[in-house]
């Protein structure tokens, strides 16, 4: 996707501030971009943010990257070292199952009440995500395919946008986000034995069906093969 964390290789430079960037719109930039590479693993779990390498990095000064570094504190994406700086967030295995679980828990809430809420609008917003997935290739020249990634978080993001809670959509989105970032780390571009489009769609059909149970058991079965995968890299 991901169309929120954007590209790997995208190394333009953000510029400093001035007549068009103010301080909040270049620190808004730079945060998204020192959050797409922790996402997509190029900033590698663990690894220490120096300031000076960031602003080579970003072509930035040193306020605005220091600014971002603490708003992504909150994502838990970066930690604070007492007097030492920041680093990415190291990962876990226990961490992961922490994260799996909490999905689990707060994306079934979500699409209960979206299913609960449905209308057409809603329903035909599922159909076209689920369809657009389908038809985008999950890589290309052997790395993984952004156009894939969007539709992936679209698609999921769809099926709980009708839930009624900004706040819930948020944290779901927030844990999405993680979730890839577990997924990048381990390198995966396919699961071996797994149909996941044939998972897709059968969340899809049960949605669309209204069928509140079946849809649930699915799409927790879908985040369940997925984690039994990353579980077993990690191990």
């Amino acid at each position: 996707m991901l169309s929120n964390t954007g590209s790997k290789n995208d190394t333009a430079p953000i510029g400093e501030p001035g007549v068009e960037d103010g301080r909040g719109s270049l620190t808004s930039r730079i945060h998204a971009r020192l959050r797409a590479d922790i996402i997509s693993g190029d900033l590698e779990p663990g690894a220490k943010l120096k300031i000076e390498e960031l602003r080579q990095r970003y072509k930035s000064g040193t306020s605005p990257i220091r600014e971002a570094l603490s708003l992504l504190t909150s994502d838990l994406l970066v930690e604070r070292l007492d007097q030492r700086g920041f680093r990415v967030s190291p990962i876990s295995v226990e961490q992961f199952d922490e994260l799996f679980k909490t999905r689990c828990w707060l994306e079934e809430r979500a699409l209960r009440e979206s299913i609960g809420n449905a209308d057409k609008e809603w329903e035909e917003a599922v159909v076209l995500a689920a369809y657009r997935l389908a038809r985008a290739p999950r890589s290309a020249r052997g790395n993984q395919s952004d156009e894939w990634e969007g539709l992936h978080k679209d698609f999921h993001m769809t099926l709980l946008s009708k839930c009624g809670s900004r706040y819930l959509l948020n944290i779901c989105d927030e844990l999405y986000d993680q979730n890839v970032r577990y997924r990048m780390v381990a390198r995966t571009k396919s699961y071996p034995e797994r149909d996941v489009q044939t998972e897709h769609e059968g969340i899809a059909d049960a949605v669309l069906a209204r069928d509140e149970e079946l849809a649930v058991t699915r799409l927790v079965e879908h985040y369940t093969n997925t984690g039994a995968f990353l579980r077993k890299h990690f191990d």
